[in-house]
């Protein structure tokens, strides 16, 4: 079975990571690690149950699944500060974050993730709170001038999106209207945090960002 992510695939069967079709190098645990994290999609998997599903019964160091997560980003050309696939979960674990990519059958469309889009990046939502801001630890880190460090946030649940602001310093607008209250999202809304605007998108992937958002 192939498990396909981005340009990438993980074929489970072959065990290889593809790229076009092309195999990329992964050591036998890096491989499992990248198919635990995209078998637990979209939830934050922890340091522990990691540790127990590569090394059960095992005591390891904190540098081996560092090393491991490392590797993984690598091969998939990831920038851990701006992550397109492998998030970090500060003080917990890790998380895939790319678009959750799932066959609906019959040729349908494909049943993806919410997501975000900033210029040529798109940014999966994670089910519950997603902060948007400056931080470091923000689910949509945007580290852009005007843009506060939690300058709002999109709550994901019930099939609902809803954007709300922090009360960041210049404010944050849904369709040019500044939010003084939740807001729900649609897909192909654009929204603004200060200067800076972004497009939520809820459909089938279109195959670029540039018709991601709308051909703009």
């Amino acid at each position: 079975m192939r498990v396909p992510f981005g340009e990438f695939a993980l074929d489970r069967g072959a065990r290889q990571l593809l790229r076009g079709g092309k195999e990329l190098h992964l050591q036998p645990k890096a491989f499992e690690l990248l198919d635990l994290l995209l078998q637990k999609r979209p939830e934050a998997v922890s340091k522990p149950e990691i540790r127990d599903r590569l090394w059960p019964e095992t005591f390891v160091s904190e540098s081996n699944l560092s090393g491991l997560v490392a590797q993984v980003r690598e091969a998939l050309g990831d920038d851990p500060r701006q992550p397109r696939y492998i998030r970090t979960v500060y003080g917990f674990g890790y998380a895939f974050a790319g678009a959750n990519e799932e066959p609906s059958g019959a040729g349908g469309p494909a049943r993806v993730a919410p997501r975000v889009i900033w210029e040529k990046r798109i940014i999966p939502l994670a089910p519950g709170e997603n902060v948007l801001g400056r931080d470091e630890e923000a689910a949509v880190r945007i580290d852009s001038p005007g843009v506060s460090r939690r300058h709002a946030r999109i709550l994901v649940e019930k099939g609902r999106a809803v954007l709300e602001d922090l009360d960041s310093k210049n404010g944050t607008f849904l369709k040019e209207e500044r939010l003084e209250g939740p807001g729900v999202l649609q897909d192909g809304d654009t929204f603004r945090l200060g200067r800076l605007l972004l497009v939520y998108r809820s459909g089938a992937l279109q195959g670029s960002t540039k018709a991601e958002i709308g051909g703009a």
